[in-house]
């Protein structure tokens, strides 16, 4: 599974993410990346063979054994972008960050937002994706074995529910808390926009997503957006798409 997270992470920047961001912001070949929660480091592996300057940072050591496995060249840290020491070792003059799928599972979004905006470069970007919490999957019942992965808005039911419904179907455990977890934890589109502005950013393109982008190399689905309405956008959005763009420091400690 690890593997095929790391191709798919290839052939997604490869057909999509390497051409948004080359649209969208100018001379990107020459942007210094940090990419936070890089995962398997597919996207990282598509920038070395660009030969463009890009720093991984990954919580979990074991995606990061695998990224090392692809290719050892690669330049990969394991943190936690919520911790204040990682400054120290990353620095402090990216040019972008690229955060996709991440921030919703961080419960201090704020020190998280504090760091990225203290490693960009002021003018610089952040690409940042995200399920809000209120969509038909962003509980992450998908990742489950059973006729439960298939169930939208399963985050919503009550938790007595769930434990009935993993009992009843055989579910994993550790599928159903994860489901409850990340309905706790979840991020809305309106939270979001108070923490990228609280920030210090500045909006410079949303997208949202009935079909994301990656459902076209999963499912063969083509993306398809819809209009940016509030509390609907809350339900029928399977992903919000965002760049920022640093428009000041963070305020000191």
């Amino acid at each position: 599974m690890a593997e095929k997270h790391f191709f798919e992470q290839r052939e997604f920047s490869r057909s999509y993410l390497i051409p948004y961001l080359k649209q969208n912001i100018l001379n990107f070949e020459q942007q210094k990346i940090l990419e936070v929660g890089c995962g398997e480091a597919g996207f990282l592996d598509i920038l070395a063979e660009l030969d463009i300057d890009a720093v991984g940072l990954e919580l979990e050591e074991s995606r990061v054994e695998i990224a090392r496995q692809k290719n050892p060249l690669l330049n990969i840290q394991v943190g936690d972008i919520t911790d204040r020491e990682i400054l120290n070792f990353l620095g402090k003059n990216y040019d972008l960050i690229i955060m996709r799928d991440v921030i919703e599972h961080i419960p201090d979004r704020q020190a998280a937002f504090t760091s990225m905006n203290k490693l960009l470069k002021v003018n610089g970007y952040l690409y940042i994706t995200f399920p809000p919490r209120f969509s038909g999957f962003a509980g992450h019942q998908q990742n489950g074995k059973t006729l439960l992965s298939f169930v939208p808005f399963l985050h919503l039911f009550p938790e007595f529910l769930l434990r009935l419904l993993q009992k009843v179907f055989r579910e994993r455990p550790e599928v159903i808390q994860a489901v409850i977890q990340n309905y706790k934890i979840g991020l809305t589109i309106h939270s979001f926009n108070k923490f990228f502005r609280k920030s210090g950013f500045r909006l410079v393109k949303r997208d949202l997503f009935l079909s994301r982008p990656i459902y076209k190399i999963r499912f063969g689905v083509p993306a398809l957006k819809i209009p940016n309405i509030p509390i609907l956008r809350e339900f029928l959005a399977s992903g919000c798409e965002c760049l920022l763009f640093k428009v000041k420091e963070e305020n000191p400690d």
